[in-house]
């Protein structure tokens, strides 16, 4: 447990070198890394990876304005001088990817390079994007579902375990559809996201009971800290108006699946497409692995560690 930006964090850590951060995303914990330590810790570096406000063994603060993006970076840069560093290897996954590119975006200067998995670099769009996509959409998109104090809580916590089995095979490379690349939208407002979801008799081969049982237990507070960082979503646009332009300086890494939805958000195949040109510091082309779905380092831990030492040994070097 580290003591944060006012808050406390629990982490994993292992290895020692220079310090590598990883942040997970939703809904996930330090575990979605599991196969990233060894390997990492192996090359020499020390591995860190906290549970993020709101998750797991770390502190659940009550307040929704408490998980802004202001504050996810705030704990990124105090969880590192805290571990006696000035500066790091940041590395993030579907929410853990906004915080890490955020960090390199707002303080350059403690970041030595910014790696990103399923979610790329953010440039601001010109709307505050839930009520973009509450336009776009109807209010079906997941992200103004999740919105809305106390419905996606009540619906997830009815069955964690049932909840996280169908939300990491429903994004998952090895879902039925994967590929397709459809919008992620509730199709029934009232019956909730996961009425039709499909739930695996049998777990793919990336994920264990065990790997589920770690997880369900660290949702024993529940969702609502999780998804108070979509709540504030149209408050990090607001509050991110002064870089609008701006470009992530640091040296940068880019990794998605071919089959991750998130490859499918509106804007984003564009942005993919551009992302060598709009970003200085990328240093190779963003790195597609085929037949991966939303959960990277999960379903293709060889080929995430692969890259990811690549990256971090040359910088080192």
């Amino acid at each position: 447990m580290i003591d944060v930006n006012g808050i406390r964090l629990h982490i994993a850590e292992q290895g020692e070198g220079p310090l590598v951060v990883l942040l997970h995303g939703f809904p996930e914990s330090w575990h979605s890394w599991r196969h990233q330590f060894g390997p990492l810790a192996e090359a020499g570096f020390r591995v860190v990876a906290p549970d993020q406000r709101g998750y797991g063994g770390s502190d659940h603060p009550e307040d929704v304005s408490a998980y802004s993006i202001l504050h996810l970076v705030g704990d990124v840069v105090g969880l590192i001088h805290a571990l006696g560093e000035e500066r790091a290897f940041v590395v993030g996954h579907d929410w853990g990817a906004p915080v890490a590119w955020h960090t390199a975006l707002l303080r350059p200067d403690v970041v030595r390079g910014v790696a990103g998995l399923s979610v790329p670099p953010p440039f601001r769009g010109g709307q505050p994007p839930l009520a973009t996509m509450r336009e776009r959409f109807g209010g079906r998109f997941y992200w103004n579902y999740f919105e809305q104090p106390g419905v996606a809580e009540a619906e997830f916590s009815a069955d964690t375990r049932g909840t996280l089995r169908k939300l990491l095979y429903s994004a998952s490379g090895d879902a039925p559809g994967a590929g397709r690349h459809e919008q992620a939208l509730v199709d029934d407002l009232e019956r909730g996201w996961l009425a039709d979801a499909p739930d695996p008799e049998v777990l793919p081969e990336w994920l264990t009971e065990d790997d589920l049982d770690t997880l369900t237990e660290s949702y024993a507070q529940g969702f609502t800290g999780a998804l108070n960082w979509y709540r504030n979503m149209d408050r990090n646009w607001e509050l991110t108006a002064p870089w609008q332009g701006a470009v992530v300086s640091p040296p940068a890494l880019y990794v998605y699946g071919d089959r991750d939805l998130v490859a499918a958000f509106p804007g984003t195949p564009e942005l993919i497409e551009k992302l060598p040109k709009l970003m200085p510091n990328l240093l190779r082309k963003p790195l597609v692995l085929p037949g991966c779905g939303h959960w990277t380092q999960q379903e293709r831990p060889t080929e995430v560690n692969e890259a990811l030492l690549d990256f971090l040994t040359e910088l080192r070097d």
